[in-house]
């Protein structure tokens, strides 16, 4: 358990909207209700979920339809852009909304996008290593002087990157991961630090249920722990968890359970998923205050298809 626990954020990511009216809506929803960023994904198909705009103008609209709503990517593919370009990207991004962007990063994980775009689809340890040169490249040009840098993947010769963000050093940095690897350079690089409770494996997202166990992400947790060392206690830990309101907890698990063929998994074993919230807005809450003890899980990431439901634990938890 931490020495000081970090106040509850909730968030909303956005797998819905598809014109600027539905999504303009959307995210003066989101802020109405209380929750405290708005975010989108980076694909360019449509894969497991709906089809998605394109993040970075879609941030800025989302920033000018809110007043105090932090926007943000959940996250950008890393191996998209060159990480000149987020840079500038991501700073005017901060600048324009005001200084409430928070820049969501990955690796990048699904084959098929690559594929279909023509871009390389390297091992995992060379896009992981492409992505720490990035991150290194980033807070190199976030800072306020010219920037060089010589690497495997990237090369930066005297760039004195503008705009600047308008938060210090950068904006926050959040970094999702889910195998050792990434989970320990979070740990290093990163202020919020994403746990996934699905496994990236050849180029897919699987649903395999012991990903998801308090077991496996206890895990990934003391990963973090070990990486981080002093930082611990500074890093923000989330996770995107499904939402399901039932006043009959048993019946909801045992429903998950066909619908997903998880074959061999028990109702208490996916009660106790900290990536699945079941059951009376009251449990609901008692288990997220739980995941903050157990697991220093603070920051809490909802789909907008459960906006209107989990408003009610939004509102009794948020800052607290």
């Amino acid at each position: 358990m931490m020495s000081k626990q970090r106040a509850f954020r909730f968030g909303v990511i956005d797998e819905s909207s598809l014109s600027r009216e539905q999504w303009v809506q959307q995210a003066q929803k989101v802020e109405q209700l209380g929750y405290a960023t708005f975010l989108i994904r980076d694909h360019f198909i449509q894969g497991d979920f709906n089809h998605q705009l394109a993040p970075t103008p879609a941030i800025m609209a989302a920033a000018d339809a809110t007043k105090e709503l932090h926007i943000g990517s959940l996250v950008f593919s890393n191996d998209y852009r060159h990480p000149a370009m987020l840079a500038k990207e991501a700073a005017t991004l901060d600048l324009l909304s005001g200084g409430r962007f928070e820049l969501g990063i990955g690796a990048g994980w699904l084959k098929d996008e690559y594929e279909q775009t023509g871009i390389p689809f390297d091992p995992p340890a060379q896009r992981v290593a492409r992505l720490q040169e990035t991150l290194y490249i980033l807070k190199g040009l976030f800072a306020e002087k010219p920037f060089t840098f010589s690497g495997s993947y990237y090369h930066i010769s005297n760039l004195d990157s503008f705009p600047k963000p308008v938060q210090k050093p950068y904006p926050p940095l959040l970094i999702g991961a889910g195998a050792k690897r990434m989970l320990s350079l979070a740990a290093q690089e990163a202020d919020i630090i994403g746990i996934l409770p699905k496994a990236l494996t050849n180029g897919t997202i699987s649903d395999e249920p012991t990903e998801r166990f308090a077991t496996t992400i206890a895990q990934k947790v003391e990963w973090i722990r070990q990486a981080a060392g002093e930082r611990f206690a500074n890093l923000e830990l989330s996770m995107v968890v499904s939402v399901h309101i039932t006043h009959d907890r048993n019946q909801k698990a045992a429903e998950i359970i066909r619908q997903r063929d998880w074959g061999g998994i028990t109702m208490r074993e996916v009660l106790d998923m900290p990536s699945l919230l079941i059951g009376s807005v009251e449990q609901i809450i008692e288990k997220i205050q739980l995941l903050r003890e157990r697991y220093a899980l603070s920051y809490f990431v909802i789909s907008d298809a459960s906006l209107q439901a989990f408003a009610p634990v939004v509102s009794q938890l948020a800052g607290r």
